[in-house]
């Protein structure tokens, strides 16, 4: 084995441009770890939060949270995983899954069926976001109604069918053009509009909004009482919405944070348990995964892609 690898790194913050193809040091799993072999990797917003400086991270750095490939090694204490395995894995702690050899946690890997490894690289990040903002962070209960902003997206077509599986009474989507509309339909909503239509949606007990600014407040007021609204994301890059908390109590209303790279540093048992049961619902055919490969050397395209809000479902990048 080589003590180099290929990987894409942010040599200096900014836009998609600075990213670079390099030669950098293969990792080793530490006690508890295991490294892989990656065969692709999931693109995400998280790592144009790491490229435009928004998450203070050491430079160069290598960015990439989910990734799918095959066990190369094993680190001590390790049990219940086998060299060369076939596994989806979260890398979010550390990143580096823009790279031939990725290494984490080995609580933060599942091993696949027979969902192939494409597919597989877009589970770890958004499906178990899904489970656990819905079932963890809002409490979903059966015959509850839910709205998800950005419902086309990579997280929006997850959460849209887990709400739906775990028996939400309704499920709307706002998307942000109307071309997405048809797209995210398909994934479990029962009505999707135009972000800014979302006032005429009526009420709703969860809403989870990753796009913040004006759909933050346009949120909050969709809330009926006792509903919670769980913020996991600012893609729109708005100043940030104050809420006041003297709403929060004459309306009973509840607002909840969710960030997966926190909670899988804390408690990757209880992620990794998360993931787990994503895996296994995409093996099964109860949650659909669409993705388009693209080749590791286009993570420049497939950056400005998700920046420009064009994406629907997931890009993944081909590594091997």
């Amino acid at each position: 084995m080589t003590n180099t690898m290929k990987a894409v790194t942010i040599p200096r913050f900014g836009p998609a441009e600075v990213l670079r193809l390099a030669s950098v040091a293969v990792p080793e799993p530490g006690p508890g770890e295991v490294s892989i072999d990656v065969a692709y990797a999931g693109a995400n917003f998280a790592e144009i939060l790491y490229r435009q400086g928004v998450v203070d991270v050491p430079l160069p750095f290598v960015p990439g949270i989910e990734v799918s490939g095959r066990i190369r090694a094993l680190g001590e204490g390790v049990t219940g995983l086998a060299v060369g395995e076939p596994v989806a894995a979260l890398t979010i702690v550390a990143s580096g899954g823009y790279a031939e050899v990725v290494t984490t946690a080995a609580e933060l890997v599942a091993p696949l069926g027979a969902t192939g490894l494409d597919v597989a690289a877009a589970v770890p990040s958004n499906s178990t976001t899904a489970f656990l903002v819905l079932e963890r962070v809002a409490g979903l209960k059966r015959g509850e109604r839910v709205l998800v902003h950005a419902a086309a997206g990579g997280v929006g077509s997850q959460l849209g069918q887990v709400a739906r599986l775990l028996g939400a009474g309704r499920v709307a989507g706002t998307v942000g053009s109307a071309a997405k509309i048809a797209v995210a339909r398909a994934y479990g909503y029962d009505e999707v509009v135009l972000r800014e239509q979302a006032g005429g949606t009526g009420e709703f007990d969860v809403v989870v909004d990753m796009v913040g600014g004006p759909a933050r407040r346009a949120s909050l007021d969709r809330l009926a009482p006792m509903g919670r609204l769980v913020v996991m994301g600012n893609a729109s890059g708005a100043e940030d919405a104050g809420i006041s908390a003297n709403e929060l109590w004459f309306t009973n209303k509840t607002v909840a944070g969710f960030n997966l790279a926190a909670l899988s540093a804390v408690a990757p048992e209880t992620v990794g348990r998360a993931l787990r049961r994503a895996v296994a619902a995409v093996a099964d055919g109860t949650l659909r995964v669409d993705v388009e490969p693209l080749p590791l050397a286009d993570a420049v395209t497939a950056h400005r892609r998700l920046e420009s809000g064009s994406t629907t479902g997931k890009l993944v990048l081909r590594v091997r």
